[in-house]
């Protein structure tokens, strides 16, 4: 592999979790242990992961919701469950979830870690994300913080790009206000929800003169770019 597997691992079982961290991190593989849900989350939020090993039964938080939390933040990030729960019902959600495996307790560390990298390698070599985009008659450049519309070039602000950014990830669907927070903000409080409410004001402003492009409010919920053909 040329480059780290940085993982979170979710396990309630105290010695289960220690015992696979140790073997993982002796394959080379960087393990942050966390033992329920709800530190699960945080942790994700707070570090820098490129995948995840869920257990699916755990207090506070169940795995399949983590799940859920953690493609929100970040969708493309391959996850594996482990769970005893072997009922095709229960593999058929995992993988409703956005699960990329799912393994049965007990299972054989080696194949864990054949499934780890097989699951990488084959989810690393996916198309990688834009960084362009076409948004009616704009062309949002990322990368070099550009708005093009013909000959107009505007250059946005750190934050106005990593929001629009965001947006374009997500484009014709809801992006919810906490998510964008985390992502952009790093923290979900009161005056950076106002800050970026006037970001999003900004953003709006500079799409008005073209019908194509709308910067919706979803109310109560988040925000929603709509690009139409």
């Amino acid at each position: 592999m040329t480059s780290k597997i940085n993982t979170l691992l979710v396990e309630d079982d105290k010695n289960l979790g220690v015992i696979l961290k140790k073997y993982l991190e002796a394959k080379d593989i960087p393990v942050t242990l966390c033992s329920n849900g709800e530190e699960a989350l945080k942790t994700f939020r707070e570090g820098s992961f490129n995948f995840c090993i869920l257990d699916v039964m755990m207090p506070m938080m169940d795995g399949f919701t983590l799940s859920q939390e953690i493609k929100k933040l970040d969708k493309r990030i391959p996850i594996i469950f482990l769970t005893a729960k072997t009922t095709q019902q229960d593999i058929i959600k995992g993988f409703k979830l956005g699960a990329d495996d799912y393994i049965t307790k007990p299972f054989s560390m080696d194949e864990l870690l054949m499934r780890i990298h097989a699951v990488y390698n084959r989810t690393s070599l996916e198309v990688p994300t834009p960084t362009t985009f076409k948004l009616g008659s704009f062309v949002f450049d990322a990368p070099r913080h550009l708005l093009k519309r013909n000959e107009e070039t505007r250059k946005l602000t750190s934050k106005e790009a990593d929001l629009l950014l965001l947006l374009c990830e997500n484009m014709n669907e809801t992006l919810e206000r906490s998510v964008a927070l985390q992502k952009v903000w790093c923290v979900d409080s009161y005056f950076n929800a106002r800050s970026m409410d006037v970001y999003i004001t900004k953003l709006r402003k500079y799409f008005k003169d073209d019908p194509k492009v709308e910067l919706v409010n979803i109310h109560g919920v988040g925000f929603k770019l709509v690009v139409k053909d």
